[in-house]
């Protein structure tokens, strides 16, 4: 198993050195003493759900000869107001184009989200996730 090591690049920079070998860059906002330059880290966070899910989603789908024309997933979450202002709720909306049968789609979604992901289901720990989808035709 590799490392992931964060590193301190001043301000309130920081750079991720992943286990494959990319950076990911993460600063805050003026308002917190950095320099705006990169994505927050919560924000990361709800991108890689995402890019997880999503990995899955389209997975799940070529193995059922049904590949989407394009998938967007929208996430919309909620925080508790007091620190740590821990996300309490996620909501995924996917977005998808081109012949793709619905119960194949609801099928590779709850897969992703009850099995394959694991951001999801470390997150499924602390936060209420939900979904909903819309298919539209080609």
């Amino acid at each position: 198993m590799g490392k992931t090591i964060v590193e301190y690049r001043g301000g309130m920079a920081f750079v991720g050195k992943v286990r494959s070998g990319h950076d990911v860059f993460m600063d805050a906002g003026e308002s917190s003493g950095g320099a705006d330059s990169a994505p927050r880290p919560v924000e990361i966070l709800l991108s890689s759900l995402g890019g997880c899910t999503g990995m899955d989603v389209i997975a799940v789908l070529r193995k059922k000869q049904t590949l989407p024309e394009s998938l967007a997933i929208e996430i919309d979450d909620e925080r508790a107001p007091d620190y740590p202002k821990v996300i309490t709720k996620i909501h995924l909306t996917y977005k998808v184009s081109g012949n793709v049968p619905e119960e194949n789609l609801v099928k590779a979604i709850e897969l992703s989200l009850a099995k394959y992901c694991p951001i999801a289901n470390t997150l499924a720990g602390v936060a209420q996730i939900s979904y909903e989808y819309a298919i539209t035709p080609s």
